[in-house]
């Protein structure tokens, strides 16, 4: 005859016995916060992305000066790759002129033909314009 199992005590544990689907182990808790932590991480890359493209030239000074008519720039460095900086109209500084039109999307210095004596072309990804000035007499 087979003895029946001895009682257990509260301090020792249960024998492990076959598989209880009932007291299987539950399955691993989620992480809080992995879909916000992902979508958090998208925009801030969008934001340096457009940091870089758009706010970085502004800062650095590289951006053209998107004057408009009556106001007064300084032009310098080459011919090639001219340097624009908004100044007052009565600076005594050299290189100043009075923007008299600007043309809008385009490159063409022959738009400000007939109507200034000097023209300026300038870029900034997609915006793109022609300064029409005239030197100003210091």
């Amino acid at each position: 005859m087979a003895t029946p199992p001895a009682p257990q005590s509260p301090e020792q544990p249960a024998a492990p016995g076959p598989f209880d689907a009932s007291v299987a182990p539950s399955e691993p808790a989620k992480k809080k916060g992995g879909l916000g932590r992902k979508i958090l991480g998208i925009v801030l890359a969008i934001a340096v992305v457009l940091f870089w493209r758009l706010g970085l030239p502004y800062l650095t000074g590289e951006a053209p000066v998107h004057a408009e008519a009556g106001d007064c720039v300084v032009v310098t460095g080459p011919e090639n790759d001219p340097e624009v900086e908004s100044k007052g109209c009565t600076e005594k500084v050299p290189n100043l002129f009075k923007v008299v039109k600007v043309v809008d999307n385009t490159f063409d210095l022959d738009k400000c033909e007939g109507v200034a004596d000097v023209a300026l072309a300038q870029q900034l990804e997609t915006d793109k314009f022609v300064l029409c000035m005239e030197p100003v007499k210091n």
